[in-house]
């Protein structure tokens, strides 16, 4: 949870014969979408590595095609729901059409319409296309990202298409990991300004997956930690400090193409199917809240390597300022985390906070839903994790207990396109 360094569009299957689905599944797909969102809102556009938010209306909608998919370089918003599934079915086909139903659903839930035809309306003695707790509501600019794990090129005939970058991860000093909350064959992280039409994307993609996919583990997140759009308040994390000063922004074209999308140049012949994609690594981070709480202001400040107040590197006057790291203890978390200190790694970071009742010590279950994007997951969170696992002052304070990564596909092109097609397609 580096505070300095640590650092997006999906598609339509064809049109089912039938128009209603039966007692699994979904059928449906590929049904039309207005052009415009729902509540008068306009959309923000992508184009090509930029990110323009076209609308600041709250409640509006992100533009859902593009060469990268939305939920990563886009403005971070205030909530997530992130969930990990296991792949049911060995049925090549099955699993296809479920990823080409995903991305129609996936299509009209982003611009604010219910999936399919609707939660009400149709067949009384079928189940509805939509489970219906977003009726009413705006899209809330939500986006809807995906990713494929180490584990599904285990089937289907895609282990030669396994990208060498997409490695299982060290076991690093002081991980307490829960199988539990780790790993999955695919993810769906959803993010939006409204919890609720966040939980309504997850349930509607996991109803839809039923027989292909089960859940695995899911969290929900809420309180940014880290921001894409540099210009506005840098958010905190339950530590209290500010989190993310330096992340990669979603207009720093340059940097973005250096640190997080997987170019040509990154990609043997088996998975140029990735260009224009990138790699997520999620990992779970239990805040060690109560004696951080007891912990003196001073000690706080030279464990993290900022001031609380301002967020000023130490020795420095703004939290902008340039770090001046040999003026920071050696174990000071900036100091460690920081790019110079790390061979230049550096991480796009769209983190949140998570509070999950007590366990049942009478300690929050609380602390910080770690999210990273990178080019290459070797150069990038694996040598910065490294760092800071060996000898960061904050690891009296935290703890990674879940963990996972993924390899995200390029964006979905138009309306033809889905979801982890250039990975499926016989002809790529």
């Amino acid at each position: 949870m580096a505070d300095d360094e640590k650092t997006e569009t999906p598609q339509a299957s064809s049109a089912a014969g039938t128009s209603r689905r039966a007692l699994i599944g979904w059928g449906g797909a590929g049904l039309a979408l207005g052009a415009a969102a729902v509540g008068g809102a306009v959309a923000a556009t992508r184009d090509g590595d930029n990110v323009q938010t076209v609308a600041a209306e709250a409640g509006g909608a992100i533009a859902f095609h593009g060469g990268h998919q939305a939920g990563i370089a886009t403005p971070v918003q205030d909530r997530l729901h992130f969930a990990a599934f296991d792949v049911e079915t060995d049925d090549r086909a099955e699993f296809v059409q479920m990823l080409k139903d995903w991305t129609a659903a996936a299509r009209r839930m982003t611009a604010g319409q219910t999936v399919g035809e609707g939660a009400y309306g149709g067949l009384a003695v079928a189940p509805p296309d939509d489970t219906g707790e977003a009726l009413g509501l705006k899209p809330s600019r939500l986006t809807l990202t995906v990713g494929f794990g180490p584990g599904l090129f285990d089937r289907f005939g895609l282990a030669g298409r396994r990208p060498a970058a997409l490695v299982d991860l060290p076991q690093f000093p002081g991980d307490n990991l829960d199988k539990n909350r780790s790993g999955g064959d695919v993810c769906v992280q959803a993010c939006s300004d409204d919890p609720q039409v966040a939980v309504h994307a997850i349930r509607n993609l996991a109803r839809i997956g039923f027989g292909k996919v089960s859940v695995r583990w899911s969290q929900l997140g809420f309180g940014k930690t880290s921001s894409t759009t540099p210009e506005a308040q840098t958010p905190r994390n339950l530590l209290g400090f500010k989190d993310g000063t330096r992340n990669i922004a979603g207009t720093e074209t340059a940097r973005l193409k250096k640190f997080v999308w997987v170019d040509g140049s990154d990609t043997d012949t088996n998975s140029a199917w990735l260009e224009g994609g990138s790699y997520l690594v999620a990992r779970r981070i239990r805040m060690h809240i109560e004696p951080w709480d007891r912990t003196s202001l001073q000690e706080q400040e030279d464990i993290i390597g900022r001031d609380k107040g301002e967020g000023a590197p130490v020795g420095k006057a703004k939290e902008r300022d340039e770090p001046f790291l040999k003026a920071m203890l050696p174990d000071a978390h900036v100091r460690l985390a920081h790019p110079d200190s790390n061979h230049g790694a550096t991480l796009l970071r769209r983190g949140y906070s998570f509070t999950d009742g007590t366990d049942g010590l009478g300690r929050l279950e609380a602390g910080l839903f770690f999210l990273a994007y990178q080019r290459d997951v070797r150069k990038g969170f694996i040598q910065v994790q490294g760092n800071l696992a060996r000898t960061d002052a904050l690891n009296e304070y935290i703890q990674h207990v879940g963990s996972a990564v993924f390899a995200i596909p390029p964006g979905v092109r138009d309306k033809d396109d889905w979801w982890g097609s250039t990975l499926f397609d016989e002809e790529a």
